[in-house]
Parts: structure tokens; sequence; C-alpha cells
């Protein structure tokens, strides 16, 4: 499908959160029609009927991802199913229906609960605003092989979070600058430095609007299964507080430390080695 230079303008005017989706609206209805380049007029005729309906365009939740397995050279996390698995735990939970019983007057996109899904630390698909993000990570630790000097992780390392010790013991690692994006890992030709765990970080409450809040970090890397666990517990923890449309970072930014810690407490004996 052709997008006339005036088409693209149009659309970039769009909330960038929906401007995939109006996307597809438009390119439905050029093609339902019999054409195949869009117009700016194609784009202004599919924006009235899609604010004329929006509350029906609300299904309730999204996920959103990153490229995935095919189009992201900095992939870290493995398992393809975990994106699949967080939609039908939302599915479940009926949030179409909670918001219709919650919300007062209509419907509207940010209503909806957002979850984020990124492969590595790069994060494309903005896992810091949504109310939930999952990014992809990889924690390094330092084997029995020895190690050439040869630097590889030193120059990788966008964070200068490797060093190498010159009592010859090889890399060494600064946690706190560590993004665990795994690339020193993939570098070493020796096999020095290995994955010492794989798996994800979370991150919760996150969003913009009027008052904006960057999602806060849980410490620790998890795997598939206890991301899943958290997610619907925060969506649990959501539906039971949430009154006519309050968002979850704004019933997270009001618990506090508490609501971490209690969501650290939950998860442990699951979290993985960080």
């Amino acid at each position: 499908m052709k997008w006339l230079p005036q088409a693209e303008a149009e659309i970039k005017k769009a909330p960038f959160f929906v401007r995939k989706r109006a996307r597809q609206r438009v390119e439905a209805h050029v093609s339902a029609v019999g054409r195949h380049v869009v117009t700016g007029e194609d784009v202004r005729s599919a924006e009235k009927r899609f604010l004329k309906h929006m509350d029906e365009e609300v299904k309730g939740f999204q996920v959103e991802s990153c490229f995935g397995p095919q189009g992201c050279p900095h992939r870290i996390a493995e398992d393809d199913r975990l994106v699949n698995r967080i939609e039908a735990a939302l599915r479940e939970e009926n949030f179409r229906g909670f918001l219709e019983e919650t919300v007062k007057g209509p419907l509207k996109f940010h209503h909806e609960f957002r979850v984020s899904v990124a492969d590595c630390p790069n994060a494309c698909s903005q896992p810091q605003i949504k109310d939930i993000g999952v990014i992809g990570a990889a924690i390094p630790e330092r084997t029995d092989v020895p190690c050439s000097d040869c630097a590889a992780c030193v120059d990788v390392c966008r964070e200068a979070a490797v060093t190498l010790d010159s009592r010859d013991i090889g890399p060494v690692f600064d946690r706190d600058r560590c993004v665990k994006c795994g690339q020193c890992i993939t570098a070493c030709p020796t096999g020095t430095i290995e994955y010492g765990s794989r798996g994800y970080r979370l991150l919760i409450g996150g969003k913009l609007g009027r008052h904006p809040r960057l999602a806060t970090a849980l410490p620790g890397v998890y795997d598939a299964a206890t991301v899943l666990e958290l997610v619907k517990r925060c969506v649990r923890y959501y539906k039971q507080r949430s009154r006519d449309g309050e968002r979850f970072a704004s019933l997270v930014e009001k618990a506090g430390p508490e609501f971490f810690d209690r969501l650290s407490t939950e998860s442990h004996g699951r979290e993985m080695a960080s």
C-alpha cells in the first residue's frame, strides 16, 4: 500500500499509541474500495469515523511488543510465547466489562490497561511508560576460562560497565551500570564470559499524560512463569482499587514503596540470580 506524503503527514497527527491501529484502519478502508494509494483525505475521513465510534474500539487492554525474533538483532529473550500468554491472561480478565462498570461516560483508549514486552534493553516498545513493562535481560558472569585480554567486552559495552582487571583475573562487571543487555557475552571470543541467568526485568506503573510517571523497576531478573504471575497480581490489584478510570500508575504511586515491597516478597523464591 502506497502512502502519499500528505497522508503520511496526516497520520502523524494521531497520538502515537493509536497510530498503528489508525494506519491499519485506513489501509483496510482504501483496500475495500479497490485502491492501492492512501491520500490525505482518506486519513481525515477515517479519523472522523474513528472518533465517532471510539467507544466501540476500546477493548480494555493493549499488549505491545517490539520487532520480535526475526527483526531484532539485539534480542535476548527466547520465550516467543510470553506475549501470547500475557494477552490470554488479560483477555480472561474481561477488561472491557470492568471499564464499562467503573468508568463514567464513554470509554477512551487512555482507559485501557497497557503492557509492553521488549526483547532487549533498547526498549523500542516503550515499556518505561506503560502500566507494566517487560524487558529481556541477561546477567553476565565470569567463568574459569582464561581471559585473552582482547577487550572485546569493554569495547562493546556502551554503559562502561565492563573493565579488565590489571591483576590478570579477567573482566569485572559494574552491576550498577550494567543494563543486562548480554552484548559482552556474545562478544567474548574465549568463553570467559557466559550467561549467569537469562530472563526478564519487570517495570511497574508507567504512564504519560498531564502527570507522567516513569515505571519503577523491580530488582532482579525473572523467568517467564514468574513474569506472568506478577502481571496477574498487578491486574488483580488494579481491578480491586480502580474507580472511574483511575490509572494503575496512580494507584501504584499512592501506595508507595509498600506496593513494591509486597510485590517483591510475592516473587521471592522464583527470582533468578541478580
